[in-house]
């Protein structure tokens, strides 16, 4: 790893559970771990929705991840728009961004999140 890469990233995917309930995984990555993660979260088979941001918490990138048809496309959307409103994913990037733990996780309930099927 070098040191003066300047990647110091929070990666975040939101990993489906079941269908009212999914959990928000965060990684703090540096150089080329940075992009490990990253990968990691975009190939995942349950990832929703994964998005990678730098420490001043600007999106950096972000796009559904291979489960997005676990999830409705209007869930999709939501999550989209909400990504740095939602307090669990807010929780998760203040862990992270302390920088008193590299990883983090924690639940997230979707009750209101219509069914896949739903149109």
């Amino acid at each position: 790893m070098s040191w003066f890469s300047g990647k110091d990233w929070n990666v975040i995917a939101i990993i489906y559970e079941r269908k009212d309930f999914f959990r928000v995984n965060g990684n703090r990555r540096k150089g080329r771990e940075a992009d490990t993660a990253r990968d990691g979260a975009k190939s995942h088979q349950r990832t929703v929705y994964w998005a990678v941001f730098d420490q001043k918490r600007s999106l950096l990138e972000g796009e559904p991840g291979p489960g997005h048809k676990l999830a409705s496309p209007a869930l999709l959307v939501k999550l989209k728009k909400e990504l740095l409103t939602n307090p669990v994913i807010r929780e998760v990037l203040t862990i992270l961004e302390s920088g008193s733990k590299p990883d983090a996780a924690k639940p997230m309930a979707v009750a209101d999140a219509p069914p896949p099927e739903a149109t």
